[in-house]
């Protein structure tokens, strides 16, 4: 083989080598695996999106061409992925072993799955086919989902594989340490569905729009209540997996007597009622309360959470301040009735409709339908658009103020663990997801994570500089060192650190000094085959000064 085909082949595996880390690495954590894997799963869902709407002719007659173009560009992307995977699969564990490694990826069945979604449009453009049945083959695009999913479901069969049928149920629906990527593409699904859900209800109440898709609201509704009902029964019937819920069913009826439980009943609720009790009573208006589905979102949001505790905490304060508030606004409506009942008797027709004005007034919102015509009801008026600026305030101050408290307290609760996790000098993997599951719930920017671990290894540094038997490593490799060290390229990015290693160093050097004996400690710097010119020098000023301190003693 010639000097250029072998350029061109060590090229060739550089190329190949360098394409497989970037995309396809898993072991790799910072590469663009889990960015490309979440692009590809976005665009097969959108496909499914645009073969729903392309059943639609309203949508789809206007928009053919954008349809069109969308389907070629999908195809584009779905090629190109084939290709590449086609091409790393000598780099790829699964099949570099074999005699023929590109050939066992495409005898793979995800491989068999991905050729098959992009194959029949390519054969579409030699041989007359249907376009019908060519659009409908666009579902088997569906199945590459199962290339996201099979990996985690192996993942939880084999983290649960000695638990309880049951256990698993709640390892899916709930955060344990089984739980595995499963439980976050679980979650994943059901909020996609409470959006789709949400949106359709919204969508529906546009008479345009529910007059050409009433029937795909009305399937589209059937399957959420299905997922959503499969859901809460799941969540039920796993609840005795936690301690705060032992019994058969007590622990069950205390599980369903949760907010979110009751929530996600709430949002399956007005679907059963209507299907059973619709020949009785007209219960339309129950359509209207399927938005309490959005509610479920908080189950998976942090800052609700957060904001449940703020209240929970203040709520004492909370109180006091409703309780003026309330007698405020009563105190106001008294007074507005009392002066503009006999101006405006049809405005101001009792105490109850002048609640509504003096509210509208505190709040500063003034909408004008209520507004008093008497002296005496206007100055009332000024005074409470003045009180309302600040009466109003007092809540919304008091949750921003406490939701920034508790923010300030779980960042030093973080800082709290990430000292615990750094006593051993080493943050393992799973710290490290730990860590970033924690920054995600509490919105830490990367940068802010990074700034945050960088002061508690400074801190800890210091800390374990006193401690001769402290291992720190600061690259998340343990080092067997002496106390406290710390990499060089930490180190120049830490000057003042620097000083203090050092310090500490020559302290430890001293203490060595004073425990030898000084003369064969001599005899051995002497040597030039011993220490370095400069050791040597340093060495010498450690026993002169060690020589003078016991000369004084003396």
């Amino acid at each position: 083989m010639s000097l250029q085909a072998l350029s061109f082949a060590s090229l060739n595996l550089r190329i190949r080598k360098r394409v497989f880390d970037l995309f396809f690495n898993h072991q790799i954590k910072k590469n663009y695996c889990n960015q490309f894997e979440r692009f590809i799963t976005y665009m097969i869902v959108l496909n499914m999106a645009g073969l729903v709407l392309e059943q639609i002719p309203v949508i789809y007659e206007t928009r053919e061409h954008l349809f069109h173009i969308f389907d070629v560009v999908s195809l584009a992307i779905f090629s190109i992925e084939y290709a590449l995977r086609l091409y790393v699969a000598p780099e790829d564990p699964a099949f570099s072993s074999a005699k023929y490694p590109r050939l066992a990826y495409f005898k793979s069945p995800f491989a068999i799955i991905d050729l098959v979604s992009i194959l029949p449009f390519y054969l579409g453009a030699f041989f007359d086919a249907d376009l019908r049945v060519l659009r409908a083959l666009r579902l088997l695009r569906l199945f590459k989902l199962f290339r996201a999913l099979a990996p985690a479901v192996n993942e939880f069969l084999e983290l649960n594989k000695d638990k309880s049928y049951r256990y698993k149920i709640y390892a899916l629906v709930n955060e344990t340490p089984t739980s595995g990527n499963l439980h976050h593409i679980f979650d994943m699904f059901i909020v996609t569905w409470v959006i789709l859900s949400v949106l359709a209800v919204i969508f529906e109440s546009v008479h345009s729009i529910n007059y050409y898709l009433h029937s795909e609201f009305i399937i589209l509704d059937g399957i959420a209540v299905a997922i959503f009902s499969t859901e809460y029964l799941m969540r039920i019937y796993s609840s005795p997996e936690d301690p705060k819920y032992k019994g058969w069913l007590l622990g069950r009826l205390r599980s369903a007597a949760r907010p979110t439980s009751i929530i996600d009943l709430l949002a399956i609720l007005p679907f059963y009622l209507e299907a059973v009790l619709h020949h009785l009573f007209d219960l339309r208006f129950l359509r209207v309360f399927r938005l309490m589905r959005l509610l479920k979102l908080a189950r998976y949001s942090g800052a609700t959470q957060s904001l449940f505790i703020v209240i929970k905490r203040e709520w004492p304060v909370m109180k006091a301040a409703v309780f003026i508030m309330l007698l405020l606004v009563m105190l106001a409506a008294c007074l507005g009735y009392l002066f503009e009942h006999e101006a405006q008797p049809d405005k101001f027709e009792n105490i109850p409709q002048a609640i509504y004005w003096s509210v509208v007034t505190l709040a500063s919102v003034g909408y004008g339908d209520i507004s008093p015509v008497t002296p005496a009801g206007r100055a009332i008026t000024i005074v409470l658009a003045l009180l309302g600026i600040g009466i109003f305030a007092i809540p919304a101050a008091i949750l921003s103020s406490a939701l920034s408290d508790q923010l300030r307290i779980e960042r030093e609760s973080m800082m709290t663990e990430l000292y615990t996790m750094l006593e051993d000098g080493v943050i393992s993997a799973d710290e490290q997801e730990l860590i970033e599951a924690e920054a995600k719930r509490l919105h830490l920017s990367q940068g802010e994570l990074t700034r945050l671990l960088e002061k508690a290894k400074v801190e800890m540094g210091v800390d374990h500089a006193h401690d001769s038997h402290a291992k720190v490593s600061w690259d998340g490799k343990a080092t067997k060192a002496g106390a406290g060290e710390m990499s060089l390229e930490f180190l120049s990015k830490h000057p003042e650190l620097a000083a203090e290693q050092l310090k500490i160093t020559i302290s430890k050097l001293q203490q060595i000094v004073s425990v030898s004996d000084l003369e064969q400690l001599r005899q051995y710097i002497d040597n030039p085959d011993n220490v370095t010119a400069l050791q040597s020098s340093m060495l010498q000023i450690l026993l002169q000064n060690n020589g003078e301190k016991l000369k004084n003693k003396s």
